[in-house]
C-alpha cells in the first residue's frame, strides 16, 4: 500500500485545471462561439465539477481507508508493514482530510458571500 502525496499534488493541479476551462485553439472557437465545442454553452469545468469534487473526497476517503488498513496490519504484527510506513500513511492522511475540510469552508464562505449579494 503506497500512498504517495505527488498523486494527491497531481490530482489536485489537473482539477485546477480542468476548473480554469479550456485553452488554446478550442478557447478561441468557445469564445466566438460557445454552442461549437459544447451544445449545451457550458464549458466542461461547469459540467464536471461535481463529478470532480466527488473523486477528490473518494480519494481523501480511500487515502484514509488505507491508512487505518496500515494501521491494523501493524497493531496486528505483519511484518510487511513498518510502523514507519503506518505512521506517514496516517499523516497524509490527516493532512488531506485537512486540505478538503479547508476547500469544504472556503466553498461555504464563497455561498454564503454569493447569497449575501443584492440582486
Amino acid at each position: 500500500m503506497n500512498i504517495s502525496a505527488n498523486n494527491l499534488f497531481a490530482d489536485m493541479q489537473s482539477m485546477a485545471t480542468q476548473a480554469r476551462g479550456t485553452t488554446g485553439p478550442a478557447a478561441d472557437i468557445a469564445e466566438l462561439n460557445p454552442g461549437a465545442i459544447n451544445p449545451t454553452g457550458k464549458n466542461s469545468s461547469q459540467m464536471d465539477f461535481s463529478g470532480m469534487l466527488k473523486d477528490a473526497i473518494d480519494n481523501v476517503n480511500s487515502i484514509g481507508k488505507q491508512a487505518g488498513a496500515m494501521k491494523t496490519a501493524v497493531e496486528m504484527g505483519d511484518r510487511s508493514v513498518s510502523m514507519a510506513e503506518a505512521m506517514i500513511a496516517s499523516q497524509k492522511a490527516g493532512i488531506a482530510f485537512e486540505a478538503t475540510v479547508q476547500v469544504r469552508n472556503k466553498l461555504l464562505e464563497a455561498y454564503k458571500e454569493i447569497m449575501s449579494m443584492p440582486v
